[in-house]
């Protein structure tokens, strides 16, 4: 067998081509939010709102629902509870998010712990890329497209709203409804990474590519081109890894996206660890100028 049947040969199989395509449907548009998302800092609130949709997916199977529609609606739930506590109480932000997507999540747990189900449940807390049907895959490539359109339609003003809201107010532009837009792409796109990695493992899709587009560019524009491609690439190299190591093919996918992350950290030639540690080390060190003495100033005279 050569290299190339090698490399082609889980394509042979109809849901490795489904499993693929769905994660890199998914992977991009996570990577394009995930840029804004590390700009703004709201790393800690993708998390909460990728575990809070649990409980909404579980009941949406209760009652027959598409389990996109339970995600959803749970997902702008805990943006509106977090939004709540914090602007009526004295608690933070942070302990607000905290305490909203651990209660959250463990209602969804408990609601799948105690439901009759031919379907395994579990699968939405880990992921089942391998097990993604046609239908799932049109769900999927429709959500991100409107993701996909909204995010490209807005990009100017997400952005100027990242790097400085109180100039977007000054131009006109509402900073709270951008806010809340960011806020409800970011749980729409909780929702279409929802089935390829499940409920864990939605937030790093959502953060590390941005994160290891930002060490590798000081340009936004730039970062909105690195990001999804490296994500895609990093999705399908992982997904062609569970099929040759017969591993968790979301796990893979997360573990290679982080491992990409890695090697930015170190070896970035604008922001790499290494790569400025040994500039620092090069650059030689001033030395502070030797007193002058008083022949050595009579002879400067």
């Amino acid at each position: 067998m050569t290299p190339i049947d090698f490399i082609l040969e889980p394509l042979q199989y109809e849901f490795m081509v489904r499993a693929i395509m769905t994660t890199t449907i998914a992977a991009v548009v996570c990577a394009l939010l995930s840029c804004w998302l590390v700009l703004t800092g709201w790393s800690l609130m993708g998390d909460a709102v990728s575990h809070a949709v649990l409980p909404g997916v579980v009941l949406a199977y209760l009652v027959g629902a598409p389990f996109a529609l339970g995600a959803l609606i749970f997902g702008f739930l805990a943006v509106a509870l977090i939004g709540a506590i914090r602007d009526t109480s004295r608690v933070k932000e942070d302990a607000a998010i905290g305490i909203v997507f651990t209660t959250l999540f463990a209602l969804g747990l408990v609601l799948i712990s105690v439901t009759p189900s031919q379907t395994d449940l579990t699968h939405i807390v880990f992921g089942n890329i391998l097990g993604v049907s046609d239908a799932d895959l049109l769900q999927i490539a429709a959500l991100a497209a409107i993701a996909f359109a909204v995010l490209m339609v807005k990009r100017r003003d997400l952005t100027l709203y990242a790097f400085d809201p109180t100039h977007a107010h000054a131009i006109g532009l509402s900073p709270r409804f951008l806010g809340a837009l960011l806020l409800g792409l970011l749980a729409l796109t909780s929702v279409v990474a929802l089935q390829v990695v499940g409920v864990i493992l939605v937030v790093a899709m959502l953060i590390i590519p941005g994160a290891t587009a930002y060490l590798l560019t000081n340009r936004f524009h730039r970062m909105l081109i690195i990001a999804p491609v490296l994500s895609a690439v990093c999705s399908v190299t992982g997904i062609l890894l569970s099929y040759w190591m017969d591993a968790a093919s979301g796990g893979l996918v997360i573990l290679v996206q982080g491992s990409a992350f890695a090697l930015a950290y170190l070896f970035s030639p604008t922001h790499g660890l290494l790569v400025h540690g040994a500039g620092r080390r090069r650059r030689p060190a001033r030395r502070s100028p030797a007193p002058a003495t008083a022949s050595g100033s009579a002879a400067g005279l």
